[in-house]
């Protein structure tokens, strides 16, 4: 079973001064050498690069050739999948947000959960408590 991986995670993972860095590098190292079909949406990748880069969120920011090289080396392995809208996703999207009142901060939350809806991904790894409200996802932590 695939499963997908959210934006902060990857951010604990380059914020050495998270107090989840060290559990989120050894989720990753898992993730990359179990050789286990995982995936990151677009929105993802890019959030990651916009608050990793971002000097008001990391105290020590990345450049963004750092952040993208990240990203590079996470997609390159090969059984990293990016996720990406296909046909039919705004139905879809408009089916997720019916029963969720989505405004702000849950929009991107909203289309991250979305993609993995459409791409039959049930399992999310992330310390965002939001996702549990999309009852068609399984919610893990990762460093739990």
């Amino acid at each position: 079973m695939s499963f997908a991986i959210d934006v902060n995670v990857l951010l604990c993972a380059s914020d050495s001064e998270s107090p989840s860095h060290d559990d989120a590098l050894r989720f990753l190292d898992g993730c990359a050498s179990r050789g286990e079909i995982f995936c990151l949406g677009w929105p993802t990748l890019m959030g990651y690069i916009r608050i990793a880069t971002h000097s008001a969120v990391f105290a020590r920011p990345l450049s963004h050739t750092e952040a993208a090289s990240n990203i590079g080396a996470l997609i390159a392995l090969p059984h990293a999948r990016v996720l990406a809208e296909e046909e039919g996703f705004w139905e879809i999207y408009q089916e997720v947000t019916r029963s969720v009142p989505i405004r702000g901060n849950l929009v991107p939350d909203a289309h991250l959960a979305t993609l993995l809806r459409q791409h039959g991904i049930p399992v999310l790894y992330t310390r965002d408590r939001d996702f549990l409200k999309f009852d068609f996802l399984d919610v893990r932590d990762p460093f739990a």
